[in-house]
Protein backbone atom coordinates (compact mmCIF):
# COMPACT_ATOMS: atom_id res chain seq x y z
CA UNK A 1 0.00 0.00 0.00
CA UNK A 2 0.91 3.62 -0.50
CA UNK A 3 1.35 6.35 1.64
CA UNK A 4 -1.73 7.63 -0.30
CA UNK A 5 -3.98 4.42 0.21
CA UNK A 6 -3.17 4.04 3.42
CA UNK A 7 -3.87 7.94 4.79
CA UNK A 8 -7.38 7.49 4.40
CA UNK A 9 -7.62 4.78 6.99
CA UNK A 10 -8.09 7.06 9.79
CA UNK A 11 -11.35 7.92 11.41
CA UNK A 12 -13.17 10.60 9.35
CA UNK A 13 -12.26 9.36 6.17
CA UNK A 14 -15.04 7.95 3.67
CA UNK A 15 -14.66 5.35 0.67
CA UNK A 16 -16.80 6.13 -1.59
CA UNK A 17 -17.82 3.37 -4.36
CA UNK A 18 -19.10 4.96 -7.27
CA UNK A 19 -21.94 3.12 -10.00
CA UNK A 20 -20.99 3.25 -13.68
CA UNK A 21 -24.09 6.38 -13.89
CA UNK A 22 -22.48 8.49 -11.84
CA UNK A 23 -19.48 8.83 -13.80
CA UNK A 24 -21.81 9.18 -17.20
CA UNK A 25 -23.66 11.57 -15.70
CA UNK A 26 -20.90 13.96 -14.72
CA UNK A 27 -17.60 12.50 -15.79
CA UNK A 28 -15.78 15.62 -13.22
CA UNK A 29 -17.71 12.83 -10.29
CA UNK A 30 -14.21 11.29 -9.73
CA UNK A 31 -13.05 14.95 -8.20
CA UNK A 32 -16.15 16.05 -5.93
CA UNK A 33 -15.39 14.03 -3.11
CA UNK A 34 -12.86 16.31 -0.48
CA UNK A 35 -10.56 14.20 0.63
CA UNK A 36 -12.10 10.99 1.02
CA UNK A 37 -11.34 7.86 -0.65
CA UNK A 38 -12.88 7.41 -3.97
CA UNK A 39 -13.13 3.30 -5.27
CA UNK A 40 -13.91 2.87 -8.61
CA UNK A 41 -15.08 -1.15 -9.36
CA UNK A 42 -13.48 -2.81 -12.50
CA UNK A 43 -16.55 -3.95 -13.58
CA UNK A 44 -17.02 0.34 -14.08
CA UNK A 45 -13.89 0.58 -16.57
CA UNK A 46 -15.17 -2.81 -18.61
CA UNK A 47 -18.68 -0.71 -18.45
CA UNK A 48 -16.57 2.22 -19.58
CA UNK A 49 -14.94 0.87 -22.23
CA UNK A 50 -17.81 -1.02 -23.87
CA UNK A 51 -19.57 2.70 -23.87
CA UNK A 52 -16.62 4.61 -25.26
CA UNK A 53 -17.45 3.60 -29.00
CA UNK A 54 -20.90 5.35 -28.89
CA UNK A 55 -21.04 8.89 -30.50
CA UNK A 56 -23.78 10.35 -28.57
CA UNK A 57 -23.57 12.06 -25.05
CA UNK A 58 -22.88 8.46 -23.10
CA UNK A 59 -19.90 7.80 -25.22
CA UNK A 60 -18.73 11.29 -25.07
CA UNK A 61 -18.87 11.11 -21.11
CA UNK A 62 -17.39 7.61 -21.49
CA UNK A 63 -14.18 8.83 -23.30
CA UNK A 64 -14.03 11.55 -20.74
CA UNK A 65 -14.02 9.95 -17.67
CA UNK A 66 -11.34 7.64 -19.75
CA UNK A 67 -8.84 10.82 -19.84
CA UNK A 68 -9.51 10.94 -16.18
CA UNK A 69 -7.63 7.88 -15.55
CA UNK A 70 -5.08 7.72 -18.13
CA UNK A 71 -3.92 10.80 -16.76
CA UNK A 72 -3.74 9.47 -13.32
CA UNK A 73 -2.41 6.26 -14.14
CA UNK A 74 1.10 8.54 -15.18
CA UNK A 75 1.76 9.82 -11.56
CA UNK A 76 0.64 6.61 -9.71
CA UNK A 77 -0.68 3.06 -9.41
CA UNK A 78 -4.34 3.10 -9.98
CA UNK A 79 -4.36 -0.19 -8.03
CA UNK A 80 -2.89 1.01 -4.84
CA UNK A 81 -4.89 4.78 -5.35
CA UNK A 82 -3.58 7.78 -6.34
CA UNK A 83 -4.01 11.47 -5.33
CA UNK A 84 -5.54 13.58 -7.97
CA UNK A 85 -5.05 16.40 -6.61
CA UNK A 86 -1.24 16.04 -8.26
CA UNK A 87 -2.85 15.18 -11.47
CA UNK A 88 -2.55 17.73 -14.48
CA UNK A 89 -6.47 17.58 -15.22
CA UNK A 90 -7.21 20.90 -15.60
CA UNK A 91 -9.77 23.23 -14.11
CA UNK A 92 -11.90 21.56 -11.02
CA UNK A 93 -15.11 22.54 -10.03
CA UNK A 94 -15.30 24.37 -6.82
CA UNK A 95 -16.39 21.61 -4.62
CA UNK A 96 -13.05 19.28 -5.13
CA UNK A 97 -10.87 20.52 -2.82
CA UNK A 98 -10.71 19.35 0.81
CA UNK A 99 -11.43 21.63 3.57
CA UNK A 100 -7.49 22.16 4.19
CA UNK A 101 -6.86 22.33 0.35
CA UNK A 102 -5.66 18.77 -0.47
CA UNK A 103 -7.59 16.51 -2.82
CA UNK A 104 -8.50 12.76 -1.97
CA UNK A 105 -7.35 9.84 -3.01
CA UNK A 106 -8.93 7.32 -6.56
CA UNK A 107 -8.14 3.71 -6.60
CA UNK A 108 -9.39 1.09 -8.95
CA UNK A 109 -10.20 -1.99 -7.31
CA UNK A 110 -9.27 -4.96 -9.02
CA UNK A 111 -9.95 -7.95 -6.22
CA UNK A 112 -12.96 -10.75 -6.86
CA UNK A 113 -14.99 -10.40 -4.03
CA UNK A 114 -17.03 -13.58 -2.35
CA UNK A 115 -20.74 -12.25 -2.49
CA UNK A 116 -23.26 -13.20 -0.70
CA UNK A 117 -26.08 -15.87 -1.95
CA UNK A 118 -28.52 -13.06 -2.51
CA UNK A 119 -26.25 -11.11 -5.00
CA UNK A 120 -25.28 -14.50 -6.86
CA UNK A 121 -26.16 -13.34 -10.41
CA UNK A 122 -22.72 -12.77 -11.97
CA UNK A 123 -24.07 -9.26 -13.70
CA UNK A 124 -21.59 -5.23 -13.20
CA UNK A 125 -24.45 -4.16 -10.43
CA UNK A 126 -23.92 -6.98 -7.99
CA UNK A 127 -20.45 -6.89 -8.53
CA UNK A 128 -20.14 -3.32 -7.82
CA UNK A 129 -22.18 -4.10 -4.62
CA UNK A 130 -20.00 -6.34 -3.43
CA UNK A 131 -16.85 -3.61 -3.38
CA UNK A 132 -18.85 -1.70 -0.92
CA UNK A 133 -19.82 -4.67 1.35
CA UNK A 134 -16.04 -5.82 1.55
CA UNK A 135 -15.09 -2.43 2.12
CA UNK A 136 -17.88 -2.11 4.89
CA UNK A 137 -16.74 -5.11 6.29
CA UNK A 138 -13.32 -4.32 6.69
CA UNK A 139 -14.56 -1.59 9.07
CA UNK A 140 -14.18 1.46 6.24
CA UNK A 141 -17.02 4.02 6.33
CA UNK A 142 -18.11 2.69 2.79
CA UNK A 143 -20.60 4.31 0.93
CA UNK A 144 -22.21 3.12 -2.04
CA UNK A 145 -22.88 6.08 -4.93
CA UNK A 146 -25.41 5.76 -7.83
CA UNK A 147 -28.01 7.03 -9.57
CA UNK A 148 -30.01 3.60 -10.37
CA UNK A 149 -32.52 3.47 -7.99
CA UNK A 150 -32.55 -0.52 -7.86
CA UNK A 151 -29.18 -0.63 -7.16
CA UNK A 152 -29.73 1.55 -4.33
CA UNK A 153 -32.28 -0.31 -2.89
CA UNK A 154 -30.25 -3.46 -3.41
CA UNK A 155 -27.46 -1.98 -1.63
CA UNK A 156 -29.44 -0.11 1.42
CA UNK A 157 -31.16 -3.81 2.06
CA UNK A 158 -27.31 -5.02 2.48
CA UNK A 159 -26.65 -2.12 5.26
CA UNK A 160 -24.58 -0.42 2.85
CA UNK A 161 -24.81 3.40 3.53
CA UNK A 162 -26.00 4.68 0.13
CA UNK A 163 -26.81 7.39 -1.81
CA UNK A 164 -27.46 9.04 -4.85
CA UNK A 165 -25.28 11.32 -6.49
CA UNK A 166 -26.13 14.69 -4.58
CA UNK A 167 -23.28 17.45 -6.69
CA UNK A 168 -25.93 18.76 -8.91
CA UNK A 169 -28.77 18.41 -7.57
CA UNK A 170 -31.04 21.24 -6.44
CA UNK A 171 -33.81 21.78 -4.03
CA UNK A 172 -37.14 21.13 -6.42
CA UNK A 173 -39.52 22.10 -4.16
CA UNK A 174 -38.30 25.67 -3.41
CA UNK A 175 -36.62 25.79 -6.54
CA UNK A 176 -36.72 29.80 -7.68
CA UNK A 177 -40.24 30.90 -9.67
CA UNK A 178 -38.66 34.16 -10.53
CA UNK A 179 -41.43 36.40 -8.86
CA UNK A 180 -42.35 37.19 -5.64
CA UNK A 181 -45.75 38.57 -4.36
CA UNK A 182 -46.12 41.21 -1.62
CA UNK A 183 -49.15 43.06 -0.01
CA UNK A 184 -48.45 47.00 -0.37
CA UNK A 185 -50.61 50.20 -0.38
CA UNK A 186 -52.24 51.38 -3.02
CA UNK A 187 -50.52 54.73 -2.82
CA UNK A 188 -47.11 52.78 -3.49
CA UNK A 189 -48.15 50.80 -6.98
CA UNK A 190 -49.65 54.08 -8.06
CA UNK A 191 -46.14 55.28 -7.31
CA UNK A 192 -44.92 52.84 -9.51
CA UNK A 193 -46.60 53.25 -12.40
CA UNK A 194 -46.16 57.63 -12.13
CA UNK A 195 -42.70 57.39 -11.59
CA UNK A 196 -41.53 54.52 -13.79
CA UNK A 197 -39.36 52.75 -10.88
CA UNK A 198 -39.58 52.04 -7.41
CA UNK A 199 -36.39 51.72 -5.31
CA UNK A 200 -35.58 48.34 -3.32
CA UNK A 201 -35.28 50.36 -0.34
CA UNK A 202 -39.10 50.95 -0.18
CA UNK A 203 -39.83 47.39 -0.79
CA UNK A 204 -37.56 46.31 2.27
CA UNK A 205 -40.42 46.00 4.61
CA UNK A 206 -42.38 44.14 2.41
CA UNK A 207 -40.05 41.38 1.71
CA UNK A 208 -39.31 40.89 5.79
CA UNK A 209 -40.71 37.47 6.54
CA UNK A 210 -41.95 35.98 9.43
CA UNK A 211 -41.35 32.26 9.95
CA UNK A 212 -43.09 29.61 12.32
CA UNK A 213 -40.38 29.54 14.56
CA UNK A 214 -41.19 33.23 15.04
CA UNK A 215 -37.29 33.89 13.50
CA UNK A 216 -37.29 36.99 10.70
CA UNK A 217 -35.38 37.14 7.68
CA UNK A 218 -35.43 39.25 4.78
CA UNK A 219 -35.93 38.71 1.18
CA UNK A 220 -33.78 39.42 -1.80
CA UNK A 221 -35.05 40.81 -5.16
CA UNK A 222 -32.11 39.47 -7.23
CA UNK A 223 -31.82 40.75 -10.80
CA UNK A 224 -35.44 40.25 -13.62
CA UNK A 225 -36.95 38.91 -10.51
CA UNK A 226 -40.35 40.28 -10.86
CA UNK A 227 -42.53 41.58 -8.20
CA UNK A 228 -46.13 41.20 -8.15
CA UNK A 229 -48.30 44.17 -5.94
CA UNK A 230 -51.36 43.48 -4.59
CA UNK A 231 -53.40 46.28 -2.68
CA UNK A 232 -54.35 44.94 0.65
CA UNK A 233 -57.64 47.34 0.52
CA UNK A 234 -58.40 46.43 -3.07
CA UNK A 235 -58.24 43.15 -4.86
CA UNK A 236 -58.14 44.66 -7.99
CA UNK A 237 -55.52 47.34 -7.73
CA UNK A 238 -52.49 45.01 -8.13
CA UNK A 239 -49.18 45.98 -9.82
CA UNK A 240 -46.11 43.86 -11.73
CA UNK A 241 -42.53 45.23 -11.75
CA UNK A 242 -39.22 43.58 -12.19
CA UNK A 243 -35.63 44.37 -11.07
CA UNK A 244 -33.42 45.02 -14.96
CA UNK A 245 -30.34 44.23 -14.31
CA UNK A 246 -28.14 45.32 -11.38
CA UNK A 247 -30.15 48.49 -10.98
CA UNK A 248 -31.28 49.29 -7.54
CA UNK A 249 -34.74 49.56 -8.16
CA UNK A 250 -38.06 48.10 -10.66
CA UNK A 251 -39.95 49.11 -13.23
CA UNK A 252 -42.86 48.66 -14.19
CA UNK A 253 -43.41 45.40 -16.45
CA UNK A 254 -46.43 46.06 -18.62
CA UNK A 255 -45.63 43.13 -21.28
CA UNK A 256 -46.05 43.90 -24.81
CA UNK A 257 -48.63 46.40 -25.80
CA UNK A 258 -49.44 44.26 -29.24
CA UNK A 259 -49.87 40.92 -29.82
CA UNK A 260 -46.72 38.86 -30.78
CA UNK A 261 -46.59 36.76 -33.60
CA UNK A 262 -50.62 36.71 -33.54
CA UNK A 263 -50.79 35.94 -29.70
CA UNK A 264 -51.14 37.86 -26.26
CA UNK A 265 -50.44 36.94 -22.82
CA UNK A 266 -53.28 34.85 -20.87
CA UNK A 267 -52.31 35.13 -17.55
CA UNK A 268 -49.71 37.19 -15.00
CA UNK A 269 -46.91 34.50 -15.42
CA UNK A 270 -46.99 34.73 -19.30
CA UNK A 271 -46.71 38.74 -19.31
CA UNK A 272 -43.16 38.15 -16.97
CA UNK A 273 -42.39 35.31 -19.91
CA UNK A 274 -42.91 37.61 -22.62
CA UNK A 275 -41.46 40.68 -21.02
CA UNK A 276 -38.22 38.34 -20.47
CA UNK A 277 -38.13 36.94 -23.71
CA UNK A 278 -38.51 40.28 -25.90
CA UNK A 279 -35.94 42.13 -23.68
CA UNK A 280 -32.45 42.21 -25.68
CA UNK A 281 -30.76 42.89 -22.74
CA UNK A 282 -31.70 39.46 -20.69
CA UNK A 283 -29.33 36.83 -22.95
CA UNK A 284 -30.41 33.54 -21.36
CA UNK A 285 -34.06 32.41 -20.60
CA UNK A 286 -35.46 29.57 -18.79
CA UNK A 287 -39.33 29.02 -18.59
CA UNK A 288 -40.11 25.77 -16.19
CA UNK A 289 -44.23 25.10 -16.50
CA UNK A 290 -46.39 21.88 -16.81
CA UNK A 291 -47.64 20.95 -19.95
CA UNK A 292 -50.20 23.60 -21.60
CA UNK A 293 -48.97 26.24 -19.94
CA UNK A 294 -47.15 27.84 -23.31
CA UNK A 295 -43.55 27.72 -22.73
CA UNK A 296 -43.07 26.83 -26.04
CA UNK A 297 -45.55 28.50 -27.72
CA UNK A 298 -44.57 32.37 -25.90
CA UNK A 299 -40.71 31.09 -26.84
CA UNK A 300 -41.18 30.66 -30.99
CA UNK A 301 -43.73 33.56 -30.96
CA UNK A 302 -40.87 35.90 -29.31
CA UNK A 303 -37.99 33.99 -31.43
CA UNK A 304 -40.23 34.58 -34.48
CA UNK A 305 -40.99 38.74 -33.67
CA UNK A 306 -37.53 39.21 -33.02
CA UNK A 307 -36.33 37.14 -36.00
CA UNK A 308 -38.29 37.98 -38.89
CA UNK A 309 -40.35 41.28 -37.78
CA UNK A 310 -37.55 43.10 -36.06
CA UNK A 311 -34.40 41.35 -37.52
CA UNK A 312 -33.05 41.34 -34.25
CA UNK A 313 -31.81 38.17 -35.22
CA UNK A 314 -30.54 36.30 -38.15
CA UNK A 315 -32.08 33.00 -37.57
CA UNK A 316 -34.69 31.44 -35.20
CA UNK A 317 -32.96 28.00 -34.54
CA UNK A 318 -35.14 25.29 -32.19
CA UNK A 319 -33.65 22.28 -30.98
CA UNK A 320 -34.91 19.19 -29.17
CA UNK A 321 -33.15 16.45 -26.92
CA UNK A 322 -33.67 13.60 -29.65
CA UNK A 323 -33.91 10.61 -27.55
CA UNK A 324 -36.78 10.90 -24.89
CA UNK A 325 -37.20 7.32 -24.30
CA UNK A 326 -33.51 6.30 -25.23
CA UNK A 327 -33.99 5.46 -29.16
CA UNK A 328 -31.40 6.75 -31.15
CA UNK A 329 -32.61 8.90 -34.59
CA UNK A 330 -30.92 6.17 -36.36
CA UNK A 331 -34.18 4.34 -35.63
CA UNK A 332 -36.30 6.38 -38.12
CA UNK A 333 -36.49 5.44 -41.89
CA UNK A 334 -35.73 8.55 -44.16
CA UNK A 335 -32.79 11.45 -44.46
CA UNK A 336 -32.04 13.70 -41.60
CA UNK A 337 -34.76 16.49 -42.46
CA UNK A 338 -37.20 13.16 -42.76
CA UNK A 339 -36.06 11.78 -39.05
CA UNK A 340 -36.34 15.61 -37.54
CA UNK A 341 -40.26 15.58 -38.48
CA UNK A 342 -41.04 13.01 -36.22
CA UNK A 343 -38.81 14.37 -33.05
CA UNK A 344 -39.77 17.96 -34.02
CA UNK A 345 -43.13 17.57 -34.24
CA UNK A 346 -43.79 20.09 -30.97
CA UNK A 347 -42.12 23.00 -32.83
CA UNK A 348 -44.13 22.27 -36.11
CA UNK A 349 -46.97 22.15 -34.31
CA UNK A 350 -46.54 25.61 -32.81
CA UNK A 351 -45.40 27.28 -35.80
CA UNK A 352 -48.19 25.81 -37.62
CA UNK A 353 -50.41 28.25 -35.11
CA UNK A 354 -48.46 31.26 -35.03
CA UNK A 355 -48.23 31.19 -39.27
CA UNK A 356 -52.07 30.64 -39.57
CA UNK A 357 -54.19 33.08 -40.24
CA UNK A 358 -56.20 32.40 -36.98
CA UNK A 359 -53.05 31.95 -34.85
CA UNK A 360 -51.37 35.23 -36.37
CA UNK A 361 -53.62 37.70 -37.94
CA UNK A 362 -51.24 40.26 -39.02
CA UNK A 363 -49.12 37.66 -40.73
CA UNK A 364 -49.55 37.61 -44.29
CA UNK A 365 -52.70 35.21 -45.61
CA UNK A 366 -51.09 34.61 -49.22
CA UNK A 367 -51.89 31.67 -51.27
CA UNK A 368 -49.17 29.53 -49.45
CA UNK A 369 -49.92 26.91 -46.81
CA UNK A 370 -48.29 26.95 -43.50
CA UNK A 371 -46.07 24.01 -44.18
CA UNK A 372 -45.18 25.57 -47.70
CA UNK A 373 -44.13 28.66 -45.50
CA UNK A 374 -42.41 26.95 -42.62
CA UNK A 375 -40.64 24.91 -45.78
CA UNK A 376 -39.82 28.19 -46.98
CA UNK A 377 -38.39 29.80 -44.03
CA UNK A 378 -36.29 26.49 -43.54
CA UNK A 379 -34.99 26.45 -47.34
CA UNK A 380 -34.13 30.69 -46.71
CA UNK A 381 -31.78 29.28 -43.34
CA UNK A 382 -34.18 32.15 -41.09
CA UNK A 383 -35.71 29.05 -39.25
CA UNK A 384 -32.96 26.09 -38.51
CA UNK A 385 -34.35 23.01 -36.67
CA UNK A 386 -32.08 20.79 -34.81
CA UNK A 387 -31.17 17.86 -32.96
CA UNK A 388 -28.92 18.47 -30.10
CA UNK A 389 -26.49 15.33 -31.22
CA UNK A 390 -25.24 18.08 -34.09
CA UNK A 391 -25.06 21.48 -31.11
CA UNK A 392 -21.31 19.99 -29.99
CA UNK A 393 -18.80 21.78 -31.15
CA UNK A 394 -20.31 24.59 -33.15
CA UNK A 395 -20.39 28.57 -32.18
CA UNK A 396 -23.92 29.91 -32.98
CA UNK A 397 -23.55 33.83 -32.84
CA UNK A 398 -26.68 36.21 -33.68
CA UNK A 399 -29.39 33.47 -32.84
CA UNK A 400 -32.67 33.06 -31.01
CA UNK A 401 -31.86 30.00 -29.78
CA UNK A 402 -34.60 27.83 -27.89
CA UNK A 403 -33.94 24.17 -26.41
CA UNK A 404 -37.29 22.83 -25.55
CA UNK A 405 -37.54 19.96 -23.43
CA UNK A 406 -34.59 20.75 -21.44
CA UNK A 407 -35.73 18.86 -18.86
CA UNK A 408 -34.41 15.56 -20.23
CA UNK A 409 -30.69 16.76 -20.12
CA UNK A 410 -27.92 16.63 -17.76
CA UNK A 411 -26.64 19.64 -15.70
CA UNK A 412 -23.01 18.55 -17.76
CA UNK A 413 -25.12 18.58 -21.19
CA UNK A 414 -26.80 22.47 -20.41
CA UNK A 415 -23.30 23.97 -19.66
CA UNK A 416 -22.19 22.35 -23.32
CA UNK A 417 -25.40 24.44 -24.96
CA UNK A 418 -24.69 27.26 -22.85
CA UNK A 419 -21.17 27.43 -23.76
CA UNK A 420 -21.96 27.32 -27.84
CA UNK A 421 -24.09 30.56 -27.45
CA UNK A 422 -21.90 33.19 -29.53
CA UNK A 423 -21.98 37.29 -29.50
CA UNK A 424 -25.20 38.44 -30.01
CA UNK A 425 -27.40 35.34 -29.53
CA UNK A 426 -30.33 34.66 -27.22
CA UNK A 427 -30.69 31.50 -25.56
CA UNK A 428 -34.12 30.17 -24.32
CA UNK A 429 -34.73 26.56 -22.20
CA UNK A 430 -38.18 24.86 -21.57
CA UNK A 431 -39.16 22.29 -19.55
CA UNK A 432 -41.55 20.52 -17.39
CA UNK A 433 -39.71 18.79 -14.56
CA UNK A 434 -42.77 16.71 -13.57
CA UNK A 435 -42.13 14.81 -16.92
CA UNK A 436 -38.97 13.22 -17.21
CA UNK A 437 -37.70 10.49 -19.98
CA UNK A 438 -34.25 10.27 -18.94
CA UNK A 439 -34.28 7.58 -16.01
CA UNK A 440 -30.88 8.81 -14.46
CA UNK A 441 -32.69 12.49 -14.21
CA UNK A 442 -35.39 13.64 -11.47
CA UNK A 443 -36.89 16.72 -10.30
CA UNK A 444 -34.07 18.09 -8.69
CA UNK A 445 -31.13 16.70 -10.65
CA UNK A 446 -31.91 17.45 -14.19
CA UNK A 447 -30.05 20.26 -16.05
CA UNK A 448 -33.20 22.92 -16.75
CA UNK A 449 -33.54 22.52 -12.50
CA UNK A 450 -29.66 23.38 -12.36
CA UNK A 451 -29.87 26.02 -14.41
CA UNK A 452 -32.63 27.88 -12.78
CA UNK A 453 -30.81 27.64 -9.65
CA UNK A 454 -27.16 28.32 -10.54
CA UNK A 455 -27.76 31.27 -13.05
CA UNK A 456 -30.54 32.97 -10.92
CA UNK A 457 -29.04 36.25 -9.47
CA UNK A 458 -26.99 37.14 -13.04
CA UNK A 459 -28.06 40.50 -14.60
CA UNK A 460 -28.40 38.75 -18.24
CA UNK A 461 -30.41 35.85 -17.17
CA UNK A 462 -34.32 36.01 -16.06
CA UNK A 463 -36.86 32.76 -15.00
CA UNK A 464 -40.43 32.46 -14.63
CA UNK A 465 -42.24 29.58 -13.55
CA UNK A 466 -45.33 29.40 -15.43
CA UNK A 467 -48.08 27.69 -13.29
CA UNK A 468 -51.67 27.76 -15.52
CA UNK A 469 -52.58 25.82 -18.23
CA UNK A 470 -53.64 27.90 -20.87
CA UNK A 471 -54.38 25.04 -23.53
CA UNK A 472 -57.80 24.48 -23.39
CA UNK A 473 -60.28 23.66 -20.48
CA UNK A 474 -60.04 20.25 -20.74
CA UNK A 475 -56.07 20.55 -20.92
CA UNK A 476 -56.52 22.49 -17.75
CA UNK A 477 -58.60 19.78 -15.75
CA UNK A 478 -57.14 17.12 -16.94
CA UNK A 479 -53.38 18.69 -15.35
CA UNK A 480 -55.49 19.35 -12.31
CA UNK A 481 -57.15 16.39 -11.73
CA UNK A 482 -55.07 13.92 -13.32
Amino acid sequence: MTDATTHGSHDGVKHFVLDTNVLLHNPDALFVFEENHVIIPFPVIEELDKMKRRDDDIGRAARHVIRHFDRLRNIGSLTEGVRWGEAPIGKLPREAAGHHGSSGVIRIDVETHARPEILHIDQPDNQIIAVALDLKKAGHRAVFVSKDISARIKSDTLGIVTEDFENQKVDADRLYTGFVEVEADGEMIDDLYEDKMLDLTRLEPLLRVTAPDGSVYQREIVPNQFVVFRDANDESHTGLARRPGDVEHVIPATGPRKPVSGIIARNLQQTMALDLLLDDQVKMVTLLGSAGTGKTLLAIAAGMAKTFTEERYEKLLCARPIMPMGRDIGYLPGDKDEKLIAWMQPIFDNLNYLLSTRGSPHQNADSHSTEQRIDKMIADGTLVLEPLTYIRGRSIPHQFMLVDEAQNLTPHEVKTIASRVGEGTKLVLTGDIGQIDNPYLDQSSNGLSYAVEKMKGLSVVGHVTLQKSERSELASLAAERL
